[in-house]
């Protein structure tokens, strides 16, 4: 087998973004702790400054519980417009010195440099000309693929510069855990750690064997590729935005429909949300994805006048569609999608309401 073709690929993310666009606005809150928040009961936490961080709070963590962490914080409600507007400006910025970029959601986006004389130079530049003309500091990662990059430009924020080979970035994460790679979910990494592998390192030595086993041959080789920060992905600018996002667990033993079940619903809907949120998203169709112990898949969707602007509404819509739906045998799946995201409402208008298929012999 041949060699692969080098290539240098940067992560370019932007340093607490929306905390930073209100920090434009208000120079007087600098250095204190701010968080951008909704002010719903079941809010969640968009960003929060550097400050709010040292006391536990994070992105997607309850609003409520953020409050009690760091009652003298400031509350800031998210103003989307205004991080979509500083947004445009800072990828619009990047493009006219970097050829090869592909956006990802509003604070980050991926860089294939390959073709760069001097890389380095090239993205101090455009890391100099970002802040001095929007104000918003990138933290970059540069590596032999999109995954070593962006876990890269994780390690040193905020004004991170870190490049790693695929074999130091290895060795520099060998001891934390898998749940920091990107692809590896919370309930993946407790299942890993159930099975004795609690750091990147052990699972990047663990038998395909075992983790076959455990998780079937496709998802085994999968968690060895990140483990061992193999990635193969392109950067790509012709990839249009995300039509739906969607966020779904399968349990590993069948769950009665009821007062769990909805629980396990409502705990994906914080999740799908914070994303959401995360990335400025906003959808006007929600949508359920339920699949029973006979593999029969139902899904349940409802397309609303405006697009959720807040956690509770959110779960609620999903909730009353499990429940006019009443799963009439143990649930294997549950999922919940947000759809028709502002600018794609056609799709929300046709998106289908519901949708069986049969069970699967």
């Amino acid at each position: 087998m041949s060699e692969p073709a080098r290539r240098v690929i940067a992560h370019l993310d932007c340093d607490a973004f929306y905390v930073s666009v209100e920090l434009m606005r208000r120079p007087e809150l600098r250095g204190l702790p701010v968080v951008v928040a909704g002010s719903g009961p079941r809010s969640v936490v968009t960003t929060a400054s550097y400050e709010a961080r040292r006391f536990g709070i994070g992105s997607a963590s309850p609003a409520a519980q953020a409050r009690r962490l760091c009652p003298q914080a400031v509350f800031l409600p998210p103003d989307f417009p205004a991080y979509r507007a500083t947004s445009q400006a800072v990828w619009a910025l990047v493009r006219e010195r970097l050829g090869v970029v592909q956006v990802i959601g509003l604070d980050e986006s991926y860089a294939d440099i390959t073709d760069e004389a001097r890389p380095i130079t090239a993205l101090r530049e455009v890391i100099s000309r970002v802040e001095e003309r929007t104000g918003i500091v990138l933290s970059v990662g540069v590596g032999p693929n999109r995954l070593v990059a962006k876990v890269a430009s994780d390690l040193e924020k905020p004004r991170g510069f870190v490049v790693l080979s695929r074999e130091q970035a290895c060795e520099r994460l060998a001891g934390r855990s898998p749940r920091i790679i990107p692809g590896i979910g919370p309930k993946t990494a407790a299942r890993l750690q159930a099975l004795g592998i609690g750091t990147i390192s052990a699972l990047a030595q663990a038998s395909t064997a075992d983790l076959a086993e455990r998780f079937g041959r496709r998802q085994a080789a999968y968690l060895l590729a990140r483990s061992q920060l193999r990635d193969d992905a392109p950067v790509s600018t012709t990839s249009g935005p995300a039509k739906s996002r969607s966020s779904e667990t399968t349990f590993d033993e069948d769950l009665q429909p009821g007062a769990g079940l909805e629980a396990e619903l409502t705990a994906l809907c914080e999740k799908l949300f914070g994303a959401l949120t995360r990335r400025g998203a906003r959808g006007r169709t929600v949508a359920i994805k339920v699949r029973l112990n006979d593999w029969t898949t139902v899904t349940r969707a409802r397309t609303l006048p405006e697009p959720p602007s807040d956690l509770e509404t959110l779960s609620t819509v999903a909730l009353e569609l499990l429940r006019a739906y009443d799963p009439p045998r143990p649930v294997r799946l549950i999922g919940v999608r947000v759809a028709g995201f502002e600018g794609d409402l056609g799709q929300a208008a046709t998106e289908t309401p519901e949708q069986l298929a049969l069970p699967l012999t």
